[in-house]
């Protein structure tokens, strides 16, 4: 999943950083590109509605398949875990 940052570390700021966001967003690779250098095959899903068909076509293709979906820039990951917390006081969202 990309979503053009390195997104636990975004999140982080978001959270407890006022949305300060330093050294976190990353515009490379292309891992379409990157899988046709290794020689597999690369597809890019950007739509919702293009998930199901991407997956049918990885699993019908023979060999290794690199799916890179693109979410939101500002989807977050749970759980999570706060700064100097323990993980049974995990934030679940």
């Amino acid at each position: 999943m990309n979503n053009g940052y390195l997104g636990m570390v975004r999140q982080w700021q978001q959270f407890f950083h006022a949305r300060n966001y330093s050294e976190t967003p990353i515009s490379g690779p292309d891992y379409v590109k990157l899988a046709d250098a290794y020689g597999v095959t690369g597809i890019r899903v950007k739509r919702r509605e293009d998930i199901a068909s991407a997956i049918k076509q990885a699993m019908e293709t023979e060999g290794t398949v690199i799916v890179e979906f693109i979410i939101e820039p500002e989807a977050n990951v749970y759980p999570m875990v706060a700064p100097g917390k323990a993980i049974t006081d995990m934030i679940e969202e």
